[in-house]
């Protein structure tokens, strides 16, 4: 089958070519709001199906979208994109010195109809972080594409994330090892891997 990717993140991109499997980038603009009512898990598990149900028309037989999102969680706060410096540090504020769940929610959606829908999660411990550091972080990653306020491949990743519990492929925004294992069972992946 041919694997659709529908995401504009370059690190989802990046994770699948290390993956070895070959695919095809196709956007659409998708409402990204989910009902109030969702907690957690449930949020970036919708959020991944309402984004491939906008491509269930125009699939092949023998293709399938990948669609994710994922999520940061504070309790049961979720954090999204932040919209300006103000909110960022915000955010970042809260986060630190504490711990947090990130969950990627993932939909394969195929075109013959089948679909699956599921979600990991990682719980991520930050150290104490100082105004000056979250500042700087702010300044120079312009972290306002990335929920939390922050990536974990970036710097504020390496200096304030102390330890994970979970995939840190989940928190860069992929978990790749259950991907992996939903494309096998779908019969999605190619014979032998190869490089793209």
């Amino acid at each position: 089958m041919k694997i659709v990717l529908a995401s504009n993140s370059p690190r989802r991109r990046e994770l699948l070519t290390a993956l070895g499997l070959p695919y095809e980038v196709r956007l659409r603009e998708v409402d990204e709001t989910f009902p109030e009512h969702l907690r957690r898990a449930e949020v970036a598990e919708y959020l991944a199906a309402h984004k491939a149900a906008a491509y269930a028309d125009d699939l092949a037989h023998d293709e399938v979208v990948l669609t994710a999102d994922t999520i940061v969680c504070l309790d049961d706060d979720v954090l999204n994109k932040p919209a300006d410096v103000a909110e960022a540090t915000a955010m970042l504020t809260r986060l630190q010195g504490r711990a947090h769940d990130v969950f990627t929610g993932v939909c394969l959606r195929c075109g013959d109809g089948r679909e699956v829908v599921f979600s990991d999660q990682t719980t991520v411990h930050f150290r104490p972080l100082s105004p000056t550091e979250i500042a700087h972080y702010i300044a120079t990653a312009q972290p306002f594409d990335k929920a939390g306020s922050y990536g974990a491949q970036d710097w504020l990743g390496m200096v304030g994330i102390a330890r994970l519990e979970g995939s840190y492929f989940t928190v860069m925004g992929l978990p790749t090892h259950r991907v992996w294992e939903e494309l096998s069972k779908l019969g999605a992946l190619p014979v032998s891997p190869s490089s793209k």
